[in-house]
């Protein structure tokens, strides 16, 4: 039977006499893309660091592969490339220098550490820069040379921790592209609090609120996580709010500005129909009429109980 490369039971830790985590559990399968979604504060680094080996937890188990990594903390780690928010660089390095170093402190075969330094360079796009010192590339390139080597020894799982903060348009475009590259081989866990990172890149989410699991499902199920409870509506001749909130299954009308409104409803289906049969019985000149989402934040606010 085939094991998940992460298991999380019953996971709780404390630090002195605040839990910053109680009691998540969860299962990544399968290779992809796993957004830890959250709130700054709200347990998603200690969530990383204990399944990275970094820290051993109060209660319950993580596993890696199958492997507890409180009982077998340095076997699970052969699985796992880690980036974590600030890369763990050394400037006075060239990128060979150091990515070689990061090959043997992962006990790589000496025989299969210039091979393997060759293959990262390559597919991060940094072979140019291979004899430059590390303290000498941009901000993008050194995310690149923080990538390569938490993925040097090939690892099922890589945990990336806030890897686009800090750079430009551009450069997030890039390492987004990276990103998805390597999960296409592999399983990745993405830990950010910007909402608009995971709508990009990711395929699942994993949100924590306040040291709990709130919500566990792909992108699209977040996305429709809070049914949809207004109507946006342009009519190039429009009547007043009081004449359009008489509209049968309207309960609010917002002007938003010029032509345009948002509509509260009662029935969607009913509102809508009724919306565009008296724009013609009356000349409105209705431009659009659409269903509105609710945005990633008003899921993220409702989710995570903030008003």
């Amino acid at each position: 039977m085939n094991k998940s490369i992460v298991k999380v039971e019953h996971l709780s830790h404390r630090y002195s006499v605040q839990w910053a985590v109680s009691d998540i559990s969860f299962e990544i399968p399968c290779k992809g893309i796993y957004g830890l979604l959250g709130s700054n504060g709200a347990g998603k680094s200690t969530v990383m660091n204990i399944l990275c080996g970094v820290l051993k937890q109060t209660q319950g188990n993580a596993f890696i592969n199958g492997i507890n990594t409180k009982e077998n903390t340095i076997e699970a780690k052969k699985f796992i490339g880690f980036l974590p928010q600030k890369p763990p660089l050394y400037n006075d390095l060239t990128v060979e220098e150091y990515l070689s170093y990061t090959a043997e402190l992962r006990h790589m075969p000496d025989n299969e550490i210039a091979a393997a330094v060759g293959e990262v360079l390559e597919l991060c796009a940094i072979s140019h820069f291979r004899k430059r010192l590390v303290k000498n590339l941009s901000g993008g390139y050194q995310q690149r040379v923080g990538i390569a080597q938490a993925i040097i020894h090939k690892p099922q799982l890589v945990v990336f921790d806030e890897p686009t903060n800090g750079l430009d348009p551009n450069q997030i475009i890039e390492i987004r592209e990276l990103i998805r590259g390597i999960a296409k081989e592999r399983t990745v866990i993405l830990s950010t609090h910007i909402l608009s990172e995971v709508q990009a890149i990711c395929d699942h989410i994993l949100m924590i609120e306040q040291g709990k699991l709130v919500f566990s499902g792909t992108v699209e199920e977040f996305d429709n996580y809070i049914v949809p409870n207004t109507i946006y509506v342009s009519l190039a001749d429009a009547p007043s709010v009081d004449v359009l909130s008489q509209v049968e299954g309207i309960t609010q009308v917002e002007e938003l500005g010029g032509p345009n409104f948002r509509i509260h409803f009662t029935d969607v289906d009913l509102a809508m129909d009724r919306l565009v049969e008296q724009s013609a019985v009356n000349h409105w000149k209705m431009v659009e009429i659409r269903l509105e989402k609710s945005s990633l934040d008003t899921i993220f606010a409702e989710l995570s109980k903030k008003k």
